[in-house]
C-alpha cells in the first residue's frame, strides 16, 4: 500500500511539475492574436497620460503601458489601436469588448473590481484629487470654498468624493457637470465655474498645457488639500487570467527593469549581464516567457521599445516633460515611494 501511494504521490507532482510553467491561452488572448492588435482604452486627451501628438501619435504614461503589452504579446510595441473614451463611456467599452482594456487613469475601487466585472492589474500613477482655481480669488485652501460653482467630470469618483468633502467640511458648492474633458477646460478658463476638480495629475497636466492665452500658467493655482487616494491603474475584464497576467507583469517589469539599472539605452548589454536576476528578467535565463505565455524576450522587448518605469514617467509627466510632476508616491520603494513590483522569477 505504501509503495502504490508513494508511486502515486511522485506522479502527482510529476504532473503538477509538467504543468506548472506553461500558460493556458484564454479566450481573450486568443482574440487579440487573431486579430493582430491590442484595442487599447484611453482618455479623450491629458498631457503626459494619454494624448495624440501633433503628428496623430498616441503618447504618454498610459500609452506606454499599451506598448509595454503589445510588446509583450507580439514582440512588437505598435501594434496597438488607441480608442478614446470619456469617463461615462469606458466601462461600457470594456464590458462590450469594445476595447481590450482601459489604459486611461482609472482609479481602482471595490466596486469596480467586483461588482462591474473587471480586474485592476496594477497601480501605474499613484494618485489623489486636487483643486485648482484661478489666482484672482485668493484663495489659499479648499476650506475656503463654500458656496463654490464647481467643474467635475461625471461616472468618475471625483465627483462622489467632491459631494463627501464638502459635506464632511459641512460647506455647499454648485456643480457644473460637463463629461468631454476639452469642454470642461473651457468652462473652468472661461470663469462658468469657480473651481475645477479631478486628479491633481490631471489638474497639473491641464495647468501647464491647456491654459488659453492670453492667460497663463501664473494665472492659476494648484490648492494644497489633496482629498483622497486616487491609485490609477489598467483594467481588464472578468475571464481571461493569463491576458490579465500579461498586463499585470508588463507594468511589474518595467518597475522591475528600473529597480534593476535596464533601461533602453543599456537593454543590449545587460544581455550580458551575470545576475542571476537580469538573467531572468531578460530571458537570457529560459522560462519566464513560458510561464506567462510569451516569448523569453518579452521583457527585453518592452524595456527596448518602450523603456522602464523611470524612463517613461521622466519623459511623460516628470523632469523631462513640460508637466514636471515629482516622482513623490510613484518613486521606487528603494526611493521611499510606493512603486514595488514582485520578482520576475
Amino acid at each position: 500500500m505504501r509503495k502504490v501511494m508513494m508511486a502515486a504521490t511522485a506522479g502527482f507532482v510529476a504532473v503538477v511539475l509538467g504543468t506548472a510553467g506553461t500558460a493556458h491561452a484564454g479566450k481573450e488572448l486568443d482574440a487579440i492574436k487573431a486579430r493582430g492588435q491590442l484595442l487599447c482604452g484611453v482618455g479623450t486627451g491629458t498631457a503626459g497620460f494619454h494624448l495624440a501628438n501633433t503628428q496623430g501619435k498616441w503618447v504618454g504614461l498610459n500609452v506606454d503601458v499599451c506598448r509595454a503589452v503589445s510588446a509583450a504579446i507580439f514582440g512588437d510595441a505598435d501594434k496597438v489601436k488607441y480608442v478614446p473614451l470619456t469617463a461615462q463611456q469606458r466601462f461600457t467599452a470594456l464590458q462590450s469588448g469594445e476595447v481590450d482594456m482601459l489604459s486611461n487613469n482609472t482609479t481602482w475601487t471595490l466596486t469596480r473590481d467586483t461588482a462591474l466585472g473587471f480586474d485592476f492589474t496594477g497601480v501605474t500613477y499613484y494618485d489623489g484629487q486636487g483643486f485648482m482655481v484661478p489666482k484672482k480669488l485668493g484663495v489659499k485652501s479648499a476650506k475656503e470654498l463654500n458656496g463654490a460653482t464647481v467643474c467635475v467630470a461625471p461616472g468618475t469618483t471625483t465627483e462622489l468624493n467632491l459631494a463627501d468633502y464638502f459635506r464632511a467640511n459641512k460647506m455647499t458648492f454648485k456643480p457644473v457637470v460637463i463629461e468631454k474633458v476639452d469642454e470642461i477646460r473651457a468652462a473652468f478658463f472661461s470663469g462658468r465655474c469657480d473651481v475645477y476638480t479631478t486628479d491633481a495629475s490631471s489638474l497639473a497636466a491641464t495647468r501647464a498645457a491647456n491654459v488659453p492665452a492670453p492667460l497663463t500658467v501664473e494665472d492659476f493655482v494648484i490648492l494644497p488639500e489633496i482629498i483622497s487616494k486616487e491609485p490609477l491603474g489598467p483594467v481588464v475584464r472578468h475571464g481571461d487570467s493569463q491576458f490579465a497576467d500579461i498586463v499585470r507583469w508588463a507594468l511589474f517589469a518595467m518597475v522591475e527593469a528600473e529597480e534593476y539599472g535596464i533601461t533602453s539605452k543599456n537593454v543590449d548589454e545587460m544581455l550580458k549581464s551575470d545576475n542571476p536576476t537580469i538573467k531572468r528578467i531578460l530571458g537570457t535565463t529560459p522560462g519566464m516567457g513560458k510561464a506567462l505565455g510569451v516569448a523569453d524576450n518579452w521583457v527585453y522587448q518592452i524595456i527596448k521599445q518602450v523603456g522602464n518605469y523611470g524612463e517613461s514617467f521622466d519623459r511623460n509627466v516628470g523632469p523631462g516633460s513640460p508637466l514636471k510632476i515629482a516622482r513623490g508616491q510613484n518613486a521606487l520603494w528603494t526611493q521611499g515611494g510606493l512603486q514595488y513590483a514582485p520578482p520576475i522569477r
